[in-house]
């Protein structure tokens, strides 16, 4: 067996697992964040769930740290409530990122597993635990159990090897692989990284390249442990015999890439897709007027150590507002400790506490109508980080534009008084409480309705539910604004009528691990979604609602139309076309998909 088939298989008490099977594991952190949390804390309320260990039961506060808004303050105190009540750990919102804590405290270990209701729990991939973002009801499923169904993934190997080029750093290797895989190409794969490069490759470098496995549409990727990663784990689980999980001599891939990382340059991402990579030297001169770093995949000692080394002697280009943010309170005392704070504040750059910050809409790093920015977080969709445009980029390149005024790499920054500043920059692109309701004791399997053709892919969960809706938790306020992000479907939610269905292209659903994207189409009664292919964790929170997705590989043979009504059952997966009675194939539901659906839901 390869890494991913043997975490699943220990954890689920089996000798052997394959691709495609759909097993209960055992979780060893089960964990919820401020974003996320009150849903949990509500489920298991609504449904008088216990707490299966609360040794192994977390909630951290790292989309908000500041406390500064007040929905916010009201949800994370409404968990510090329910986590007194039951005696669970709260990380409150002085200690930093949950992904980076889960690591930073033991609470993972290589051969791991843990799920949390961030998106980006796939970054436990860096010490070779198997990290998952899920849905609330998954997350307060795991609570309750101590287990969740899971279905093993196939596994493809990519090998990195050669010599790294001068100024070529980890988050270039993502965005190098991103530029090649996309942002679906190896969606719900697990990675396996091998190498001569991955084998020097420090624990900050993987965990900045694990951390855009959700931005690959992979589930996980997964790095063994060299070394200094594995005594690392051992200091701070205080397991001295503990022992990676390796792949067999003959375990199984899909498929394997291999690369030269000689080849590899430092790259961007365009506003909009944080796979729409280029090189750094085709966006230069792209004038700036902000620049951040920080987020869960840039973060780090090293990756502040980075920032200081350019910021040390200049200072910030004026009118341009650089805000750095440490993933974690220890990571910000180190910085103290090391004098790069005052080499920050000295280059007139702001500095707040450990957090998330601008990639979860709820600390500094937002931008305006207009601005734009350069940062190394790992999301760039359309009002993802504030209402302006934001490149993707490396500490040092992020470093460097801010003194520059404009995008530029570390090699390449003028002083001050020769900077002209340029005119040219990008073309602006132009939403309480889930009730337990009765469900009949048998649902409908064969389902009619007029279609939506939505030709794209890639339609991710900002464009689906915006962020700056997340605080509302009625599903009953969640439909009226879906898709009010998706450019030419912003009147959806006046349009659609009850039963209707869609069908769309690939990577539906990537993005965030919000259950509001799927509960507004329960509200606006959308039969069902049909897509190539669904992000991870979006498929498993429709599969826990009750909500009808099925994949399909190819439907031109039914000429479906906009508005033609369709006929889908989801036993056989046969669909019809009746306006033609033209019939193909969707994949059926699994069993495990039929009991939730049938159960109407996960509880």
């Amino acid at each position: 067996m390869n890494i991913i088939e043997k975490i699943i298989a220990a954890h689920a008490g089996k000798k052997y697992v394959k691709p495609g099977e759909i097993l209960d594991i055992i979780i060893d952190a089960r964990v919820a964040r401020d974003f996320g949390g009150p849903n949990v804390v509500k489920h298991i309320e609504d449904f008088d769930l216990s707490i299966d260990d609360i040794s192994k039961t977390f909630f951290t506060f790292d989309t908000n740290p500041t406390g500064s808004d007040q929905k916010y303050a009201s949800n994370q105190q409404i968990i510090r409530v329910f986590a007194k009540k039951h005696g669970i750990k709260v990380f409150d919102i002085n200690n930093g990122i949950g992904t980076h804590t889960l690591i930073q405290e033991g609470l993972a270990w290589p051969g791991s597993t843990a799920v949390t209701t961030d998106s980006h729990a796939n970054i436990l991939g860096a010490i070779g635990a198997f990290g998952q973002g899920m849905g609330d009801k998954d997350v307060a499923a795991a609570f309750h159990k101590g287990k969740i169904w899971f279905k093993v993934p196939e596994s493809v190997k990519i090998i990195l090897n050669g010599k790294l080029p001068e100024h070529v750093t980890a988050k270039d290797i993502v965005l190098n692989l991103l530029h090649h895989f996309g942002s679906n190409s190896l969606l719900g794969y697990s990675v396996e990284f091998y190498g001569e490069v991955v084998d020097k490759l420090t624990l900050d470098q993987r965990i900045t390249i694990a951390s855009m496995g959700t931005e690959m549409g992979v589930v996980i990727l997964l790095f063994p442990p060299n070394k200094d990663v594995l005594n690392y784990c051992r200091e701070k689980t205080g397991n001295a015999e503990l022992q990676p999980v390796l792949a067999d001599n003959d375990a199984k891939y899909k498929a394997t890439y291999t690369f030269d990382v000689g080849e590899f340059i430092p790259m961007v991402s365009r506003p909009g897709k944080p796979h729409d990579t280029v090189s750094v030297e085709s966006e230069k001169k792209v004038r700036i007027d902000s620049a951040f770093v920080g987020s869960c995949t840039n973060g780090r000692i090293e990756d502040m150590r980075s920032v200081a080394k350019i910021l040390k002697g200049r200072k910030v280009f004026p009118g341009v507002v650089l805000k750095i943010v440490p993933s974690t309170d220890k990571i910000w005392q180190q910085c103290l400790d090391e004098g790069i704070i005052k080499i920050f504040k000295d280059a007139g750059a702001l500095v707040s506490n450990a957090g998330c910050a601008g990639c979860a809409a709820g600390q500094v790093g937002q931008n305006g109508p207009g601005e734009i920015t350069v940062s190394t977080g790992n999301r760039n969709f359309p009002g993802k980080q504030g209402k302006g445009l934001v490149y993707l980029a490396s500490p040092a390149t992020v470093a460097a534009s801010a003194v520059a005024g404009y995008i530029t790499s570390e090699d390449d920054i003028p002083k001050i008084s020769d900077i002209t500043m340029p005119n040219n920059e990008p073309e602006l692109y132009k939403n309480p409480h889930h009730h337990h309701k009765k469900h009949p004791k048998q649902k409908p399997t064969l389902l009619k309705g007029k279609v939506w053709v939505i030709d794209m892919d890639d339609i991710d969960t900002d464009m689906i539910y915006h962020n700056r809706y997340l605080q509302i938790i009625d599903p009953k306020e969640m439909g009226q604004y879906i898709f009010d992000n998706l450019q030419g479907f912003e009147d959806f939610a006046k349009k659609v009528r009850p039963g209707d269905i869609i069908i769309t292209g690939k990577n539906f659903g990537s993005g965030s691990s919000r259950q509001q994207a799927v509960d507004g189409f329960v509200t606006l009664g959308v039969q069902a979604i049909i897509a190539k292919s669904f992000g991870v964790i979006y498929e498993r929170n429709a599969i826990n609602a009750a909500f009808p997705v099925l994949t399909y590989n190819d439907l031109e043979e039914l000429d479906i139309k906009q508005g033609d009504t369709i006929s889908i059952d989801l036993k056989s997966g046969e669909i019809t076309n009746e306006r033609n009675h033209l019939k193909g194939k969707v994949t059926p539901f699994s069993e495990v998909q039929m009991e939730i659906y049938q159960n109407g839901g996960l509880f």
